[in-house]
């Protein structure tokens, strides 16, 4: 009896550690003690978790701020450890502490554990526990607690009765109309995801006076937030009370003194047109988005000049063409030559998208003009995110007529001093070389590729390589073979070690893309021929990429130059050299065993086996390279194969030969 009351003891006394760790002075270790609770609720059972550990929580409140954030996180998944949803209300207590407090972060964390446990109440217990909770929070008297208040009534609402519910709306009212700023920004931020859960007739008479009181607030923050309940009471309403209620205070904020508010507008100027529908969009919000496009503030006009494409594209199709033509392009040549750079850069990344809503004669009459200016514009921005969207000018009219004046933007970014641009306009390389066709790349653009190679910055020489195999992809490896292997071949001769680490690179890539002809013929001789390079740099890099592309060499052609190069890289007076080769060796050795196993395998046994075959080679690999195997390590392949067998996790274990059979009889 003793020992066994001893081996309670010992089991406890993780748990005795972590409800002192509760208690220490050290942050640290009451963080890592309170991220444990569950290990200590647990411990304790359901009845004594909530006896002694939920009061003994409520009581330590007052600790640092992170700590309470991490408590607040774990009483919002701690239902099940107190008994369940019917003992659920055993957490509002600590949780409605901790919505009290001054940090932010502590306080929203805890309303969004609230809203988990009230969710979790029956409807009997929600008005018995949790209403009472958020009327002592909307009744506080710190702005802290009626603040997160604010976040509790549209997961209360749903669930109770009439009275209660009246009772709510007019809590709500209350906070809607609070002295202090930081409150009425919380209403106002939760007063959209509020009117989702009210009746219709009630949002009428309740909440769109609250909105409009909101709307015409004497705080810039308060009502920005105003306009994303907008969004939300606009998609609730029948269109006739959209146009009476909601109408005159959207344009009222459209117009907002403040330009905060109208970048606000700006931003959810889509979500309105689609929460009012064609009609209101075409009379009212035309005109408000018209207004927006020559805000004095830049930031509004950069904001609203993101919104063309998707405002012109959700408009009414049956007016669409006229509606873009009258009303909105003669605000975006505007822009085009707006004096803010990001203004006009905000447009670039979207005026080419208008194309196919106006068809290829508009295209050429209305837009064309607009993309010649930006691809002449002095800020890069501007003319990389013309060059970007390429691709809907070209579906459209062809990508020739602005063939001319790409040529002059796209070297003036190639040779930009901003390496971050000389990167991005690389990154669109094969697409523009796509829609170029290969004529006019090799003509005109072929260079630029080769001089990024030889870029100062690594990155866009790295980019560059990466571009070289895209352009073989597309244009395919005789093209390859003829215009650009033999440039990059001539770097390998460079006085710059640099230079031949990235033709190297260039290698590397390129073998995958050219195949083993090419790759036997003209790559692989370069690359050994850089293997008595004078840079150990180079030649560790040699190392490193006969490995990557003796996959696509013969194994004669392994045995007879590659394993002598690697051979001799390998009693290098460099140790990274040596290190590398040693690799390298057993790299191509591993694989060329993989190849031999999956030629002598049946095939539905091979891809069982082939990645076990493959773990231990790694580990393991073999003395000789698999290519001049004798016939006894076939046959001992053959002879494994038969007793090892794959479960589900990768394991090998041994199998009945008849078991065996069986399956491979299968195949």
């Amino acid at each position: 009896m003793a020992a066994s009351d001893k081996s309670v003891d010992d089991s406890l006394y993780p748990i005795a550690v972590l409800i002192d760790e509760l208690k220490n002075e050290d942050v640290q270790l009451r963080l890592n003690s309170i991220k444990k609770l569950s290990t200590i609720a647990l411990a304790l059972g359901e009845e004594r978790t909530r006896s002694e550990l939920i009061p003994f929580l409520t009581e330590t409140i007052y600790d640092e701020d992170e700590v309470l954030l991490a408590l607040a996180d774990q009483l919002g998944n701690f239902t099940s450890f107190v008994g369940g949803p019917e003992y659920a209300m055993y957490l509002l207590p600590p949780l409605e502490s901790l919505a009290t407090v001054e940090e932010t972060v502590v306080r929203d964390k805890a309303v969004e554990s609230l809203r988990t446990v009230a969710a979790e109440h029956s409807a009997l217990d929600l008005e018995i526990h949790v209403v009472p909770t958020l009327q002592r929070l909307v009744s506080g008297d710190w702005f802290t607690s009626r603040t997160s208040a604010c976040g509790l009534f549209s997961v209360c609402y749903p669930r109770v009765t009439q009275p209660v519910k009246a009772e709510l709306r007019a809590n709500f009212r209350k906070l809607c109309q609070d002295e202090t700023p930081m409150v009425r920004r919380a209403a106002a931020n939760k007063l959209g995801e509020f009117a989702k859960v009210v009746e219709t007739e009630y949002l009428k008479s309740d909440l769109i006076p609250n909105f409009v009181q909101l709307a015409q607030d004497d705080q810039d923050s308060v009502r920005l937030l105003a306009v994303e309940a907008c969004v939300s009471i606009a998609q609730l309403l029948p269109q006739d009370d959209v146009e009476h209620l909601v109408l005159p205070t959207l344009r009222q904020c459209a117009s907002d003194s403040s330009w905060r508010v109208r970048y606000m507008v700006a931003e959810k100027f889509v979500d309105l047109q689609k929460a009012v529908g064609p009609e209101i969009t075409r009379v009212d919000l035309v005109p408000a988005f018209q207004y927006l496009l020559k805000d004095a503030e830049a930031e509004v006009r950069a904001a609203v000049a993101t919104k063309v494409k998707d405002f012109c594209a959700s408009l009414d199709k049956a007016n669409q063409v006229q509606i873009i033509l009258s009303s909105i392009l003669p605000y975006v040549r505007d822009l085009v030559s707006d004096p803010n750079p990001h203004v006009k850069s905000a447009l670039a990344s979207v005026i080419m998208g208008l194309s196919p809503m106006l068809g290829a004669y508009q295209t050429v009459e209305q837009l064309l003009p607009l993309f010649l200016i930006q691809l002449k514009d002095e800020c890069p921005e501007v003319r990389l995110n013309i060059i970007s969207n390429l691709d809907c000018v070209n579906d459209v009219i062809g990508i020739q007529q602005l063939s001319q004046s790409l040529l002059p933007a796209i070297v003036e970014l190639a040779e930009d001093s901003k390496w971050r641009v000389r990167l991005a306009i690389i990154e669109y390389m094969p697409a523009l070389a796509g829609q170029l066709g290969q004529e006019f790349f090799d003509q005109k653009l072929r260079g630029l590729c080769m001089g990024w190679l030889n870029d100062h910055v690594y990155a866009i020489r790295e980019a560059a390589t990466l571009n070289m195999k895209k352009l073989v992809e597309q244009f395919g490896a005789p093209w390859a073979e003829q215009a650009i292997i033999p440039m990059i071949l001539v770097m390998s001769r460079n006085k710059n070690y640099l230079h031949r680490m990235t033709c190297l690179f260039c290698l590397n890539v390129l073998a995958e893309v050219c195949g083993t002809d090419i790759t036997t013929k003209l790559l692989l001789p370069t690359v050994l021929l850089l293997a008595a390079d004078p840079v150990a740099n180079v030649r560790f890099n040699v190392a490193k990429t006969l490995q990557k592309i003796s996959p696509f060499l013969e194994a004669s052609v392994i045995d007879a130059q590659v394993k002598p190069t690697l051979d001799k890289l390998n009693v290098d007076a460099d140790v990274d050299v040596k290190h590398f080769a040693a690799q390298a060796i057993a790299g191509i050795a591993a694989e060329m065993e993989l190849n031999v196993f999956r030629t002598a395998v049946p095939p539905c046994i091979g891809f069982k086996l082939e990645a076990a075959l493959a773990s231990k080679l790694v580990v393991e690999p073999p003395p000789n390279s698999a290519a001049s195997a004798e016939p006894g390590v076939l046959l001992e392949l053959n002879a494994n194969i038969e007793n090892i067998n794959i479960d589900a996790e990768g394991e090998q274990q041994p199998q009945p030969q008849q078991q065996q059979l069986k399956s491979v009889s299968e195949c």
